[in-house]
């Protein structure tokens, strides 16, 4: 007989696949040129930045469903500021993608997310090189050009776009450990939402208005409130469904759901969008990649756990994050639950983040557990 704690859990685990997969399907049908043909990405992203901005400070500042953290101008524009101008140029180069490639092979790509981040955090000197990671680094490459080989409908533009998200991604992974965990900032997903969405916005408003602002206006553009409405809604809930799953079930688990997520999802997209094809050496590459990708996260795994150090128990670990706080001294989360919210420690790699879906999550794994649990109990 399953509990009804477990019941949650699969409620919540089938709530993220859904959600993580709706907000992808969702996007590449406003962008396509053959459904809405809103072909507009930087504004779909401004949209999603202004909403979520909106309701981040609704909750806090009406609300106040969470405080505000103690955020100084200057850790605002040397840690805040250049983490959001790389978010935002993650969200515009993935986001454009959909214009030119399909789905399937943007999800086939985005298997060099752990690669990408890996050779960043070595270089930054945030991860040492090792034999046994590198080799998988080489397989998940090679993965990936066999994939991209067996593409039909090979688009270089679309493909430069993607690849280019997920470098500035990798570089936005890397700020967030070396300027942000330095200070001991942490955020949950509201407050990150509070002060990094309206950075991003500003930042695309840039190239929104050189690039996509003329040719609106040439068009009459007509905004559909509803459609535009529930997109940047769907973009939210994920944010806030991703908090859930790993407060309550760990960034293990998620990341299982995650490869579940993405074969479904390219199995999906090519039933709601017939115009994309797979061939079996596309499968065959990607396959080849997730393998890669599994063995990397079972080794990270092993590291975290070795490293880590006595379970406390909730009270004893709020008690302490409690006096932490008070003493202002740095704080260095734990590894366990950080690669699917953007935050890492000092000796995680990075390897499994997404965030083309905009789950911008900067907050660190005891509090995610603790928060994420507790908040669980409260609407079970």
């Amino acid at each position: 007989m399953i509990s009804k704690q477990h019941l949650l859990t699969y409620i919540y685990l089938l709530v993220y696949i859904s959600l993580s997969s709706g907000v992808i399907l969702y996007n590449k049908w406003v962008l396509s040129a053959k459904y809405f043909n809103f072909s507009y990405p930087i504004t779909l992203t401004m949209i999603h930045m202004g909403f979520s901005g909106t309701v981040a400070f609704f909750l806090i500042r009406v609300l106040k469903v969470v405080s505000p953290v103690n955020m100084t101008f200057k850790i605002y524009a040397t840690c805040v500021v250049p983490i959001s101008a790389f978010f935002a140029a993650s969200l515009w180069f993935g986001n454009t993608a959909y214009l030119y490639i399909s789905v399937a092979f943007i999800q086939m790509l985005k298997a060099l997310m752990p690669v990408a981040t890996f050779i960043t955090a070595v270089i930054c000197g945030t991860e040492k090189l090792r034999f046994d990671v590198f080799l998988n680094m080489v397989l998940v490459s090679v993965g990936v050009v066999i994939s991209s080989y067996g593409e039909i409908h090979f688009n270089v533009i679309g493909t430069v776009y993607q690849v280019t998200g997920i470098i500035a991604e990798a570089l936005r992974l890397v700020l967030t450990q070396v300027l942000l965990q330095k200070k001991g900032l942490t955020l949950n997903p509201i407050t990150s939402l509070y002060y990094i969405a309206p950075c991003c916005f500003v930042f695309l408003f840039v190239p929104w208005y050189f690039l996509e602002k003329p040719p609106m206006e040439d068009l009459h553009f007509q905004f559909n409130f509803w459609i535009f409405f529930s997109n940047a809604l769907c973009a939210l809930a994920l944010n806030f469904s991703t908090f859930l799953v790993i407060g309550r079930s760990g960034a293990v688990t998620i990341r299982v759901a995650g490869v579940l997520k993405d074969w479904i999802l390219i199995a999906l997209s090519t039933v709601l969008f017939p115009e994309s094809k797979i061939t079996g050496l596309n499968i065959t590459g990607y396959a080849i990649a997730l393998c890669g990708v599994v063995v990397y996260n079972y080794l990270k795994v092993n590291d975290v756990r070795s490293s880590e150090p006595p379970v406390l128990s909730i009270q004893d670990g709020a008690a302490k994050e409690v006096k932490t706080e008070k003493k202002e001294s740095v704080y260095m989360p734990d590894d366990s639950d950080m690669k699917s919210n953007g935050v890492h420690s000092r000796n995680d790699s990075f390897s499994d983040s997404r965030f083309d879906e905009e789950a911008a999550t900067l907050i660190s794994s005891s509090r995610l557990s603790h928060l994420g649990r507790s908040f669980s109990r409260h609407i079970a």
